[in-house]
């Protein structure tokens, strides 16, 4: 989890993907899908953020449109974001203050989203060691 937080500290978008996709894929399962939505949707809100439509339309396209058919309300969401001329003006993204904030509230959410997910179980402690004499 360690080398997961720190590249989600650092915005590090598709190397979390990449880490992730060695454990799950997006359509595993409903947690997997929201997991991985919600890591795209933040590579795409950085292009709004820069005032970069055209590369939100492209991240929209080539990233987010698997979405479309695996929970389109996930899809309809994000892509009425780009309607906005800020996106905090979306009441669920209105905390995303500035990047630290929001990629804290992701990693909370992302955290709970891992914890929840059945594909983790196993995976997110250390395992105990039995000590024979």
């Amino acid at each position: 989890m360690k080398h997961f937080e720190d590249q989600v500290q650092a915005g590090e978008w598709d190397e979390v993907k990449r880490y992730l996709c060695g454990f799950t894929k997006v359509e595993d399962n409903p947690c997997s899908t929201k997991i991985f939505f919600e890591i795209r949707k933040q590579k795409y809100l950085k292009a709004p953020n820069r005032q970069d439509r055209a590369k939100a339309v492209e991240i929209l396209v080539k990233d987010l449109k698997v979405f479309a058919s695996l929970n389109k309300e996930h899809f309809k969401e994000i892509t009425q974001l780009l309607t906005l001329d800020n996106f905090r003006q979306n009441k669920q993204l209105s905390n995303y203050t500035d990047k630290k904030s929001a990629r804290n509230i992701m990693l909370v959410e992302l955290k709970m989203l891992i914890g929840a997910n059945p594909l983790f179980r196993d995976k997110l402690a250390f395992p105990a060691f039995k000590i024979h004499n």
